[in-house]
């Protein structure tokens, strides 16, 4: 009994020392530099937010982390809707411009006769 139990304390200490040499020579997979105590990279502006803003966000790592390819990737497609939607609003805004400045032309070139 006390040999079984020898030989359970010697794999966990060998276990042990494998786990601290693995985690100094590996890290943990982090990218970014530890932030000070209290801060917090993750920012964005109050309004008009682009895609070079959600690209730019960064969370803090914690003990136990969060799984950094899935919050990249979601944040990449998150920063390529919003970029796709603004252009969408800017080709109709054009539109909408180009179509009232139509209608003006319209009304100012035919002042005698009844709108519709």
């Amino acid at each position: 009994m006390a040999s079984a139990l020898i030989y359970l304390f010697v794999v966990l200490a060998i276990a042990a020392v494998i786990y601290l040499l693995a985690s100094l020579v590996f890290g943990r997979g982090e990218q970014l530099a530890p932030l000070p105590p209290g801060s917090t990279p993750t920012r964005l502006p109050p309004a008009d937010v682009e895609g070079s803003d959600v690209r730019a966000l960064r969370f803090q790592q914690v003990l136990r982390g969060y799984k950094a390819s899935e919050v990249d990737w979601a944040l990449e497609r998150l920063a390529g809707e919003l970029d796709e939607l603004h252009g969408r609003i800017a080709v109709l805004e054009r539109q909408l411009d180009a179509a009232g400045e139509q209608l003006r032309e319209a009304r100012a070139g035919r002042p005698g006769e009844p709108e519709d």
